[in-house]
């Protein structure tokens, strides 16, 4: 009973094998050739052809070029121009991030498919496939990249119909998106090569540990980043000074580092971990852009302090780049050694403006005390001297 049913077994084993042969040939009967899609007039020529495989690739390999070039150069072209009629640039620039994938993709197949007509399957024939797939996600990725940049860029600045995203969130969702994307191609890369991904994600937690011990500070830097496009202490364009004496515009928010150019015009790069642990003054981090600056002066104590306060009012007034609301103070802040000490108080419209104003400022106020005859004091010393013999 036992032999009867080992070749039960085995014959049914055969039958499955034979019958699982002839849906595989059934299947690759039914896929079309490369010979299949060209005119029955061309056919026998191609027949001819292909008794030279190189020959035949090649000019599989030149056919798919070309298509791509008449794509990249006619059909896309003929979109780009029904596109310039739209008021927004986004479409022209999608356009434009698709020519490459879009041509890198068919020349790729092309070479798949010359590959494949040449009957090859053995050496590094068999890599062309995975090589092409490969090079194909990472063109299609490469404009993902740009075109979701592109699209959070313009959402963000129409804040009519996009009220939730503003410039601050900007550089968040664009690096997320990025980050995204590139796992998403790494993950489809791994696949093409046959690679299972779960098998490294295991055998990843060691060497991620000896990673994180070796690269702390890189991944203080990014955790600090992240923290930052989250919490939001400034935005591109704004004016920010630190503990550590550095002032300067935002003009760049990174995962890794901020970029701060100076009233020097010279561009710094701070670490985020850095800047996270640091006190942070945005000066354009009220309800708008403008500040309040404080020029700190003294007046004689002879003087006049109501007349004093008049002529600095006047004086700052006078002055087109001070707003008007909120109006120009004077506050008189105490005695000091050589006079009494003030401060002119007013509002300016940009950050980066304070020191020139204050230049400004400075040389009218010095010229308003002389023409109204009021001191700026300044230390002086009274000497008496002596004469001892007189003094006997």
């Amino acid at each position: 009973m036992s032999i009867t049913s080992d070749k039960d077994t085995s014959r049914s084993a055969q039958d499955k094998g034979s019958s699982t042969t002839e849906v595989t040939s059934d299947i690759n009967n039914q896929v079309p050739t490369f010979t299949d899609l060209l005119p029955e007039q061309a056919q026998p020529y191609w027949e001819i052809i292909q008794a030279y495989p190189i020959v035949e690739a090649s000019l599989i390999f030149l056919i798919f070029w070309a298509s791509a070039s008449l794509i990249r150069h006619y059909a896309l072209n003929l979109i780009k121009k029904l596109a310039s009629r739209t008021i927004s640039d986004l479409d022209d620039k999608i356009i434009e991030d698709l020519r490459n994938p879009i041509f890198k993709t068919v020349v790729w197949f092309g070479l798949v498919v010359a590959s494949k007509s040449t009957g090859y399957t053995e050496g590094m024939a068999t890599y062309i496939s995975a090589f092409a797939l490969s090079m194909i996600i990472l063109a299609w990725t490469r404009a993902a990249l740009s075109i979701s940049g592109s699209l959070i860029t313009t959402m963000s600045r129409d804040t009519l119909r996009f009220k939730s995203m503003d410039v601050r969130t900007e550089p968040l969702l664009i690096i997320s998106s990025k980050i995204i994307l590139m796992i998403v191609c790494a993950y489809m890369v791994l696949v093409v090569w046959g690679i299972n991904p779960v098998g490294l994600l295991a055998s990843a937690g060691i060497v991620g540990i000896a990673v994180g011990f070796a690269a702390k500070d890189t991944l203080a830097n990014l955790f600090s980043g992240v923290f930052i496009l989250a919490d939001r202490p400034y935005k591109l364009g704004d004016y920010i000074n630190l503990d550590s004496g550095e002032r300067g515009k935002v003009t760049h928010i990174g995962i890794r580092s901020t970029r701060l150019m100076t009233r020097d015009d010279i561009e710094v790069t701070i670490p985020n971990g850095v800047i996270g642990n640091q006190k942070i003054v945005n000066e354009n981090g009220g309800p708008g852009h403008s500040m309040r600056i404080r020029l700190n002066l003294q007046c004689a104590y002879e003087a006049n302090l109501e007349h004093v306060e008049e002529v600095l009012l006047n004086m700052v007034n006078k002055q087109d780049e001070i707003r008007k609301h909120p109006a120009p103070r004077v506050r008189f802040r105490g005695f000091g050694d050589s006079g009494i000490n003030l401060q002119l108080m007013g509002w300016i419209n940009e950050p980066q403006d304070r020191g020139r104003i204050s230049h400004q400022l400075y040389k009218e106020i010095h010229k308003t005390f002389r023409d109204h005859n009021l001191e700026i004091p300044y230390p002086k010393r009274d000497l008496t001297i002596v004469n001892q013999a007189e003094k006997k």
